[in-house]
């Protein structure tokens, strides 16, 4: 069975640009052979600038962290949103890592956005 990663990178702010670098840390993860869980793409679906919908995607984003055996965290900030995440795991001992962009070019090649 695949070992299962939580997908934790910036959303907010230039949310297009962001999902286009979550495709990239998603296709990483998979061509690493893990079954990523990545949260963002409830981006698609509900509106991350209204506050309530921003909170129910947060929310069933954390719900999911119950079910992976590691967290990879992705990107150059950690946003406010990311530390709840990342707290989270803690809470549940899960297994965090920080990927740098490097390790993505080596397994993906290109240039991360």
């Amino acid at each position: 069975m695949m070992k299962k990663v939580y997908i934790c990178a910036p959303l907010g702010g230039d949310v297009t640009k962001n999902l286009q670098k979550v495709k990239e840390y998603t296709r990483y993860a998979l061509m690493c052979g893990t079954a990523p869980v990545v949260p963002h793409f409830y981006a698609l679906c509900l509106n991350d600038r209204n506050p309530k919908e921003r909170e129910i995607g947060m929310t069933a984003g954390r719900s999911l962290l119950w079910f992976c055996d590691e967290m990879w965290i992705f990107g150059d900030e950690e946003t406010e949103g990311m530390k709840s995440e990342i707290q989270f795991c803690k809470n549940l001992n899960i297994r965090t890592s920080k990927i740098k962009n490097s390790e993505i070019r080596k397994k993906i090649g290109g240039n991360i956005l």
